[in-house]
């Protein structure tokens, strides 16, 4: 009974001291709320609005009617200039895309030849530059065939392919970009409020007050661990039902409880990370190099933001043992496809076993560094 009261008081302690700690409160505050957001609907899914300038050396009905075929909203009005000057705005940045139509383009396409239209892209704004080049080359395909022909018509399949998406059916990217964001937040301030909650303890000198208390190593390490976690756990949940369904609209098909209930797991796991780093880390400053290592192989490499299944097989194989990889297939399961306990143990499992290994090598690690302090 003593213990448990030691880890609720020494817990509630952590929470006092985060509440005067402006910064973090910010950063939980930002992270679950306009990161969010930003973080589903800054990159558009589809072109939107890409400036083009064309050089039309052929002033001809097919080139006017290329020109005519760039219209918002994936483009702005094309600008019509000479060579010189589409350099100049290239340059400048105010075209992404220009477009050489040559002379004598209309004669030689209606005898048959295969005139070169030259598209210059401005690489450096890779999002639009990937996308845009592919809708141009459709564009001027699709008006070049229909004036060649007289009229435009679609080819005839030998079948019909009916296409349906499922669990996403607008193909809209705020669905996926919402809930990765908050798994990359979970997972990123879970570890930096309880590494930043022991070093604090560390330079302000208090963690050698409560080494003179009837406390154990195994009590403080515990305490912050259910108080940093209870509160992005707590934060997570209202940017799931406030942010992502409420403002983002996004549907949730599955059981929040669940979800939340392997975000625990999660966390249990992570916050246990964020005390072994501590430990191994001097001052902020270098748990925040430590945090770097750590923080990316995470999130890039746990099928968040890459297919698991397109990485080599070692990779996937080594990322296993992480956490963020079996929450990462948890909260796509249910969240997206309304999956129950019933699928999704195997994940739990996996969180649990190694949430304890990382607990109890934390742990060790801990009173390793106490008893070098003492």
């Amino acid at each position: 009974m003593r213990t448990l009261l030691n880890i609720i008081n020494l817990g509630v302690k952590e929470l006092r001291n985060l509440l005067r700690d402006p910064t973090m409160m910010i950063l939980v505050v930002y992270a679950f709320s306009l990161a969010v957001y930003s973080g589903a609907t800054a990159v558009p899914e589809t072109l939107n609005r890409a400036p083009i300038a064309i050089v039309d050396h052929d002033q001809s009905q097919l080139s006017v009617r290329i020109t005519d075929s760039f219209f918002p909203p994936y483009f702005t009005a094309p600008i019509l200039t000479s060579e010189s000057e589409m350099d100049r705005l290239m340059d400048e940045g105010e075209a992404t895309f220009a477009l050489v139509i040559p002379p004598n383009f209309q004669r030689d396409v209606l005898a048959g030849r295969r005139p070169a239209v030259q598209l210059n892209v401005d690489a450096t704004r890779i999002s639009q530059a990937f996308t845009g080049s592919g809708y141009i080359q459709t564009i001027i395909s699709d008006t070049v065939a229909a004036y060649a022909e007289r009229h435009r018509s679609a080819s005839g399949l030998p079948i019909d392919l009916t296409l349906r998406s499922r669990f996403n059916p607008t193909l809209d990217k705020t669905w996926f970009g919402s809930i990765m964001e908050i798994i990359n937040n979970v997972t990123m301030l879970s570890i930096v409020l309880t590494g930043a909650a022991l070093i604090r303890e560390r330079e302000h000198g208090t963690i050698e007050h409560l080494l003179v208390m009837p406390v154990t190593p195994f009590e403080i390490m515990v305490s912050k661990i259910w108080s940093m976690g209870l509160v992005v756990l707590v934060a997570a949940s209202l940017s799931l039902l406030v942010v992502v369904e409420g403002f983002l609209a996004v549907p949730i098909s599955g059981s929040v409880p669940l979800f939340v209930a392997g975000a625990a797991l999660l966390l249990f796991a992570t916050t246990s990370m964020g005390i072994f780093l501590a430990t191994l880390a001097r001052s902020m400053p270098q748990f925040g190099l430590l945090l770097i290592l750590t923080l990316l192989p995470l999130q890039m490499l746990s099928g968040g933001m890459t297919a698991r299944e397109s990485m080599p097989e070692f990779v996937q194989t080594i990322m296993l043992a992480a956490p963020t990889t079996h929450f990462v297939i948890l909260a796509q399961a249910i969240l997206y496809r309304g999956a129950g306990i019933d699928v999704v143990w195997p994940q739990l499992v996996a969180m649990a076993i190694i949430g304890g290994a990382l607990f109890t090598l934390a742990l060790l690690r801990f009173r390793s560094t106490i008893s070098e302090m003492t």
